[in-house]
């Protein structure tokens, strides 16, 4: 396994990622078979695991503690908060209040004594980024988190993020965790020049586009029922085009998928998340694979850089897409004349 450098952290850091948003009651209920596939992957040279604390309401993390028993100071443990983790309003968000509970909490169950990543799972409009960066400071200072990040913030806010860190004399955010796959590239525009402007690492999630990308008709349909996205015929057709060009390099359309997203000079690391030991298997199978210009080119075709085909259903969307009155004028004020 080659390691890369997360951003300016001086931290290196496998190219595949071990997601554990599957271990727990919401994917692999198995908590042994879990650990098991934590061990295996560890074995075979991934030292960065990423969790939250909302995958199975903190299961996940429970189990990635249990796992890391004896192993903990050759992982990089990267986790998240910011979903909600409870009925009460407070229990969720980007608040100091919210931020230091959360890291105590994750603490405790991944027993452990520091986190190497702490990720703002989501951005918080409700929530002054002074605020959140002020907290996140704190921690750093007090030894319990190493460095922290964000996941799918646009680019408008990371630099905003910056500005403020610098202004402020705050720590800055050393990592962006976008989505990014073949079917979603609009990263490429916007986030990913601006991760490589301010010298951040990239740990990019849904590499195989939610699981779409693994060319095989999916079989949880309480899944399919769940995400639009796994039913759009417009990405459906991509999956088809690609099949033939995976086909023609001699490769898996899951190892064609994970190549491009850890081929872009921005991505430091992309996540797996396996299920069960027969999806590690099936990543780990591809780990040496390299994609050449031809291949790229391609693919380039089949979807042009910066281009998403439909919309990945756990993305985020900013107030401005999700507020129609953001967007809308009065009916009064509309008319042009």
């Amino acid at each position: 396994m080659h390691y890369r450098t997360l951003g300016r952290t001086g931290i290196k850091v496998s190219p595949y990622a071990l997601g554990a948003m599957m271990f727990g009651a919401v994917g692999n209920d198995d908590r042994e078979e879990s650990i098991r596939i934590i061990h295996k992957a560890l074995d075979a040279g991934i030292n960065f695991v990423d969790t939250a604390d909302m995958y199975s309401y903190g299961g996940s993390e429970e189990i990635v503690g249990e796992a890391l028993k004896g192993r903990r100071e050759h992982v990089v443990l990267a986790t998240k908060s910011h979903l909600p983790m409870g009925d009460d309003p407070n229990q969720r968000g980007n608040s100091r209040r919210w931020i230091m509970t959360a890291v105590e909490n994750s603490l405790r169950r991944l027993q452990t004594d520091y986190i190497d990543l702490f990720q703002m799972h989501r951005p918080d409009p409700e929530t002054d980024i002074e605020e959140t960066l002020s907290a996140l400071t704190d921690l750093i200072r007090s030894g319990k988190v190493r460095a922290i990040g964000t996941s799918t913030m646009p680019a408008s806010e990371l630099v905003e993020s910056h500005w403020v860190a610098e202004r402020r004399g705050l720590e800055r955010f050393r990592t962006e965790q976008p989505p990014y796959s073949i079917l979603n590239r609009g990263i490429e525009r916007e986030v990913l020049p601006v991760v490589q402007k301010y010298g951040m690492g990239a740990l990019v999630w849904s590499p195989l586009a939610g699981g779409q990308l693994t060319g095989r008709a999916p079989s949880d349909l309480r899944r399919t029922a769940m995400f639009r996205h796994m039913s759009d015929q417009r990405r459906l057709d991509v999956v088809e085009q690609l099949v033939p060009v995976a086909d023609a390099a001699g490769l898996k359309l899951t190892h064609l998928a994970m190549a491009f997203a850890i081929a872009h000079p921005a991505v430091t690391s992309a996540i797996i998340g396996p299920r069960t030991m027969e999806h590690l298997d099936d990543a780990l199978a591809g780990v040496d694979v390299v994609l050449g210009d031809d291949v790229l080119d391609q693919i380039d075709k089949i979807v042009p850089p910066g281009t998403d085909v439909g919309r990945l259903d756990m993305d985020y969307d900013t107030p401005a897409i999700l507020n129609p009155g953001l967007r809308r004028r009065p009916v009064d004020d509309r008319p042009a004349a």
